[in-house]
Formats: C-alpha cells, sequence, structure tokens
C-alpha cells in the first residue's frame, strides 16, 4: 500500500503516519513536513514501514509538484493522500499584522490541499483506484470569534473537497473528507476554553483510518462533536451570535 501525508511531523498527521504503519505491514508513506529531524523522529516510531521523508513546505507549489513525480516513478501512484497540513494563526481584522497571518493560514489550509493533490490526481484516475482525503475541521461549519482565518479555511476545505468528489465521481477515485472535532495536540494544547469530546490524537488515527479505508465521504471524528456541528448548522442566526459572540478567544499566539 502508497500513502502520502502532508503535515505528518506532529499532532493528527504523527498520529496517522503511525497508525497506518500499525494496520498495514510493509507500507510505503511518503511524509511531508517542514522539519526534517521531526520527521525522522516520527519514522523511528514506523518500524517496517518503508517511510520517506520530503521536508518541505506545503505553500511551495513547485515542490510538492517535484515530491509528487518523484513518489510516482519510484513506488507508482499512491492509493492514499492526505492532505493534513495546516495551522493557525492571528488574523483579526483590522489588527496591524494580521493580514500576513490571515494569508498566510488560507495559503497553507486550502490551496495547500489543492496543491496536495494536483500531482496525483492524474495516476490515480488512470488506475482508476485510491482516495483523496483532506482533514477540514469542524471549525468549518460555523464562524467563531478571534479564529476568522482558521474557520474560513476549513470551510473552503470543506466546499472544495465537495466539489473535487463530484468532479470525480465516475474515475474510481475517492474523496473523503475528515472533519476532526476537539484533539489533543500542539495546536489545541493552548487554548484556555472547554474543549468537548477532547480525544487524544492516537485514538482520532485509529478512527480515522477505517472511515477512508470505508471511502466515508464525511466523517465527523469524535462523533458527538458531529451532532454539535449539526446543531450549529441549523441554528437561527440570532440565537447563534447571541451565544457565540461572547465566546473565550483563542491566544494569539500562532499555533501549528
Amino acid at each position: 500500500m502508497n500513502v502520502v501525508l502532508t503535515g505528518a511531523s506532529s499532532g493528527l498527521g504523527q498520529a496517522l503516519a503511525i497508525e497506518y504503519a500499525r494496520r498495514c505491514p510493509g507500507l510505503t508513506i511518503g511524509l511531508i513536513a517542514r522539519r526534517a529531524e521531526a520527521l525522522a523522529t516520527v519514522i523511528d516510531q514506523m518500524p517496517g514501514a518503508n517511510a520517506v521523508a520530503y521536508p518541505l513546505d506545503v505553500t511551495d507549489r513547485a515542490a510538492l509538484a517535484a515530491m509528487g513525480r518523484d513518489f510516482i516513478e519510484r513506488f507508482g501512484a499512491p492509493d492514499v493522500v492526505i492532505a493534513n497540513a495546516g495551522i493557525n494563526a492571528p488574523t483579526l481584522t483590522g489588527v496591524a499584522g494580521d493580514e500576513a497571518g490571515f494569508e498566510r493560514v488560507i495559503r497553507t489550509n486550502v490551496v495547500g490541499v489543492f496543491d496536495t493533490f494536483a500531482p496525483f490526481v492524474a495516476a490515480m484516475r488512470a488506475q482508476r483506484a485510491g482516495a483523496l482525503v483532506g482533514i477540514a475541521s469542524v471549525a468549518g461549519v460555523r464562524g467563531m470569534p478571534s479564529l476568522g482565518g482558521y474557520c474560513a479555511s476549513k470551510a473552503a476545505v470543506i466546499a472544495y473537497l465537495e466539489s473535487l468528489r463530484l468532479e470525480l465521481r465516475a474515475s474510481g477515485v475517492g474523496v473523503v473528507t475528515i472533519a476532526p472535532g476537539y484533539i489533543r495536540t500542539p495546536m489545541t494544547a493552548p487554548n484556555p476554553y472547554p474543549m468537548p469530546f477532547l480525544m487524544d490524537a492516537d485514538v482520532f488515527a485509529r478512527q480515522a483510518v477505517p472511515a477512508i479505508e470505508k471511502r466515508r465521504s464525511f466523517a465527523v471524528i469524535p462523533w458527538q462533536m458531529g451532532w454539535v456541528a449539526r446543531v450549529l448548522r441549523v441554528m437561527p442566526d440570532p440565537l447563534f451570535e447571541a451565544l457565540f459572540s461572547r465566546a473565550p478567544h483563542k491566544p494569539r499566539a500562532s499555533a501549528e
């Protein structure tokens, strides 16, 4: 089995890589992240897997394209491509400096997903198999204070994946949207507010990989957050605004 995974050096990506190695003996996996040393640490936790590190930033389109060519030439078309890389940063409108953070969040979390998939679509369509997987978030269901950039990016990912699913419907290539709730990772660690149904990253991975294997179109993990998302989606705007306009803000320190 061949897998490509971005954001593989920590958090959800690290957990997914280790879970795939545990479930799939003889796995070949391309691990993408910016930090070579961190990728090496993850690979050490994957005995038996043919893990190849690609230290690059998903905002570097040319580097991603070169990575895709290299992977296909060496190992063939991947069975699964997981666009997991994501960041959060201060993105308050009108605050000096935050415009750069907003742009960086959108570039990484949205354009990075498109650029991660692009090198592999033709090869996967040719074999009429495989899955393109995007890691979205329950945060993409409604906007939250102090999270404008992050919520916007995840809403965009959800809509983009839905469009891609329709485009590839007859191709044999599945498109899977995974929407995590609160998962214990370096990104959520600074949160000063309650995080309902908080889940460890390894537990998340043990549920996400089967969802990918089953080619589920949309999976919220943990499932309880799926009900929260449904309620938020149908909640009347005046009630939503009254309840959440004074919600605690995420700390302004960048989290990736």
